[in-house]
Formats: structure tokens, sequence, C-alpha cells
């Protein structure tokens, strides 16, 4: 006997609602298996190869490549059924794009995981050149994988699909509308594959901007992050770094020359403070043998400005060793050159008559 459930105009057949729902069982069970039989293959596969990568890939992809085989295998078990068709299709025409996305979305990154993981390059610049390339890029792929995702299911939607349609109709209004609209992110877009083309910066390079100097820490599509020294994170839109200058202080390299300046008594002897900051820099474990100098740039009538030029491999061994300069330097002079520090001095005529008045 069959037994009617009528509501309106909506009537439900519970048999056929219950052989349908025994149908998606075994669609769902012998798609399961399936899907377990082709990774089970794939794993044997994946073992014989080198291990890391392929393994990243794989589980990445695991779980949408599962649902997918569940969907599909509804697919097919509703264009026997009529019934689960009218009930199963409206909701596929969402669920496909979103799989399709979904397993694109992971395919992207899990390969930027696993280029990474094989970024052994002994060249750091080489190194992080490439990580700003695969950075880059993968977001970009994100981005274009989202915004089609979200476009297709969308045009699932009858509505939607007549307001695309009646777009069309006026195209040159519409490509104006949705260009004007989308200035800014095609802008950050632009400057985002400009930043990995043409690499004014990378990440882990050490750069100055709006007077402030940090390491690279990540570049997106609309904005670049720069960690100071003390650990504040400046915030720069990407754009930024095309349309204004800014210093990069390891673009080839992070073999710098640094300075620390003086400023001595105009009687000072140079020569002796030459001969001890070559000695003592020549025998620093920080520097690197290419440059060291010692120059007096200016003159005043209170002052002489010295200008000691050093060189290290690295940012940061750089500035420790001039750190180090500068303090044994003023040491130097304090105990060997005391003259040399400047005084402000009150110079009083001989014979003057106040001279001798007791204070």
């Amino acid at each position: 006997m069959i037994d009617r459930l009528r509501s309106g105009d909506i009537t439900i057949d519970w048999d056929q609602f219950a052989l349908t729902s025994l149908t998606v069982l075994i669609a769902v069970a012998v798609s399961y298996l399936a899907y377990r039989l082709v990774f089970a293959i794939v794993g044997r596969l994946v073992r014989l190869s080198e291990p890391g990568t392929d393994n990243l890939l794989i589980s990445r992809i695991r779980n949408p490549i599962k649902w997918s085989f569940i969907a599909i295998g509804i697919t097919v078990a509703a264009q026997n059924d009529p019934y689960l068709s009218q009930w199963w299709e409206p909701f596929a025409r969402f669920l496909r794009p979103a799989l399709l996305g979904w397993i694109a979305y992971n395919i992207v990154r899990g390969l930027t995981a696993a280029l990474e993981m094989r970024l052994v390059d002994s060249d750091p610049v080489a190194t992080r050149s490439k990580r700003t390339r695969i950075a880059v890029l993968s977001r970009i792929a994100v981005f274009a994988i989202v915004i089609i995702t979200v476009g297709l299911m969308l045009f699932a939607i009858p509505s939607v699909r007549s307001i695309g349609t009646t777009m069309l109709a006026s195209a040159g209004l519409a490509a104006l509308a949705i260009g004007a609209a989308a200035q800014p992110a095609l802008k950050s877009l632009i400057a985002g594959l400009q930043v990995a083309l043409t690499e004014p910066m990378r990440i882990g390079d050490l750069v100055k901007v709006d007077g402030e100097a940090g390491r690279v820490e990540e570049i997106q599509m609309s904005f670049v992050t720069v960690r100071t020294w003390d650990e504040r994170v400046l915030v720069v839109p990407t754009s930024r770094f095309l349309d204004d200058s800014f210093e990069n202080w390891s673009r080839l390299d992070e073999s710098l020359t640094g300075t620390v300046m003086l400023h001595l008594d105009p009687i000072t002897k140079v020569p002796p403070i030459r001969a001890e900051f070559e000695r003592f820099v020549q025998t620093h474990e920080l520097f690197d043998g290419r440059n060291k100098a010692l120059l007096v740039t200016e003159t005043w009538p209170e002052s002489i400005e010295l200008r000691l030029s050093m060189s290290a491999h690295t940012i940061g061994e750089l500035f420790q060793l001039r750190c180090d300069v500068r303090e044994h330097m003023m040491g130097w002079l304090r105990e060997n050159m005391e003259e040399a520090l400047i005084r402000h001095r009150l110079e009083v005529p001989h014979g003057h008559p106040k001279a001798g008045e007791p204070g």
C-alpha cells in the first residue's frame, strides 16, 4: 500500500522516498569504496617516489576528492532515478563548482607548500626570490579560483543568470561600471603580479620605507608587511613599492658598508685615530675585509667630522660591528687622546681686570 502525505501541491511518496534513500546510500557506499581503492593505489605509487612533497599534495586534495567521488556517485544514480534527480540537480548546480573550486584551491596550496619545502638553495638571495614568486603567484591563483568559483555558483541561480544576460545587452555601460568598481582590486592584483615578476623587493629583504627599516615578512596582493627591529609591523600598500621610491638594503646580497661618525675637537691629530681604527677593525671577527677607511668629511670652527667606514657580510653583523667600533673608539679616545673630545670653553684674555677677582 502506498502512503501519501499531501501538503498543498507537495506529494510525498514514502515508498519512492525509501527506494531513493536506499539508492543514495548504495551510491555513497560504492563511491566511498571507489575513493578508498583509488587512493590506496595512489598511496602505493607515492611511497615508491621520493617522500615529502607528494605526500603533502595528496593529503591536501584527499578530502575534496572524497566528496567529489560521492557527488559523482549520487549524480550517476540520479540519472536513473527521476525522483532523486528532481531533488539532487538544483543542489548539484551549486555543489559541482564548489567542489571543483575546493580541489583547485587545495592543489594550489599543496603545490605552494611542496615548492617551499624544496627551497634548499645555498644562495639566500635566490631563495628569497623564489619564495616571493611562489607566495605572490599562489595568492593570485587563489584569488582567481575564488572569483571563478563564486561566479559559477551564482550563475546557477536563474535570476542571476537573467541579470547577466540583461547586462550583456548593455555591455558598454556594464564594462565601465565594473571597471570603475574593480579598479582598486585590479590595481592591487597588477601590483602583486609586478612585484612577483620584477622583484623590487623579496620576502626576507631588509627595506627602508617611510623612514623605518625592517624585514619584508609577507607580500600579499594588496599590502606588504615589514617587521622592524623592535617587532613593530608596518603594513604598506603593495602599489606603494611601485609608485614611490624606497631603499632595499639586500637587493643583490646582504654585504654592506656602514659608517660611524665622530665629531672631535679641531686640534685633534687624525693619524693616530686612523691607525687605531684600522687595527681594531682588521682584527674584528665580523669584518669581511672589503672596505675600511677613515676620512675627514667636514670641518667647522668648533669641531671636525670623521667618517669611519667598514663592511660586513650581513646587515646584522654590520650593525653589531658599527656598535663595537663606536664603543671602542670612544673608550680609546678617553684613555689616549682626551684632548680630542669636544668641550665648551670660555677663554679669558690674559690680564683681564676680572680674571684675578675672587668669585
